[in-house]
């Protein structure tokens, strides 16, 4: 428009390209006499600036806690399985895969301990124990937890998890052979083979427990049984599984599986 402002009137031009004659003006203000004072301050903001700006408006900012203690420590004698996951935590149907994995918690009385399992399809925590010690006990009730929950399982169910003790210990073992659940674990130090789990402790620790100071092991214990199955199983939208929650998800997939045994019934007696 500059350029041929000379040949075409300024308005028919706006009107051809579909701009405003005011936008072109404010252009050429800007080209003729420098960005604005707003423009301007915006260039030399800096973290100090956003910070103070944050407090006025009463914002807070959420980021993860640094601290990430050590896990996994493998047992050297323990036997070896293999990596029936590779990666795909979600097979397209429910009680495929289920992953698991311990975390730390801080509390005013030391550290707490958190098994989970959860499902690789819904997402759901299906079963959790929290403990002050991480020894196999601990796993072992997070997975009966979810073994009771389900009831039913398929007979290639896959318990995924790391190759810490816990995990490889005799205790677990003899109990997935119990329950008729396969082992499966990534390799040693590789997080990526084990990132739902990780990516479930990120979600508790910086959208909840590291929100606030926890002064009793007893009051985190029952704040984060909560959070995990009023919260997170029932309330928290998940882009992965369109915006709805993991309970409202297997229930959706529970009437869907009705729908289709009664239309198949109907069929039958036609």
């Amino acid at each position: 428009m500059d350029a041929e402002k000379a040949n075409f009137e300024i308005t028919r031009m706006a009107r051809l390209l579909g701009v405003t004659r005011q936008g072109y003006y404010a252009w050429q203000r800007r080209r003729q006499h420098g960005p604005g004072s707003r423009a301007q301050r915006r260039t030399v903001i800096d973290r100090k600036t956003v910070a103070a700006s944050m407090r006025r408006q009463g914002l807070e900012g959420i980021s993860p806690s640094m601290f990430t203690p050590v896990t996994t420590i493998q047992d050297p004698a323990a036997r070896g399985f293999a990596d029936h996951a590779q990666r795909r935590w979600d097979q397209g149907r429910l009680d495929a895969i289920w992953i698991s994995d311990i975390t730390y918690l801080r509390t005013g009385e030391g550290w707490l301990y958190l098994a989970a399992v959860r499902d690789g399809h819904s997402r759901r925590v299906l079963g959790w124990a929290m403990d002050e010690c991480q020894d196999a006990g601990l796993v072992d009730r997070a997975l009966r937890m979810a073994r009771t929950l389900r009831r039913d399982v398929p007979d290639d169910l896959v318990f995924h998890a790391d190759r810490g003790t816990q995990y490889t210990s005799k205790t677990l073992f003899e109990t997935c052979e119990e329950l008729g659940i396969r082992q499966s674990m990534g390799r040693t130090g590789v997080c990526w083979d084990n990132a739902m789990a990780e990516s479930f402790w990120a979600t508790l620790k910086t959208e909840f427990y590291d929100r606030r100071s926890w002064p009793t092991r007893a009051e985190a214990r029952r704040e984060v049984a909560r959070w995990i199955e009023i919260v997170f199983n029932r309330r928290r939208l998940h882009s992965s599984l369109d915006y709805t929650s993991p309970v409202a998800f297997e229930n959706a997939i529970d009437r869907d599986q009705a729908e289709t045994e009664e239309h198949t019934d109907q069929a039958q007696a036609a």
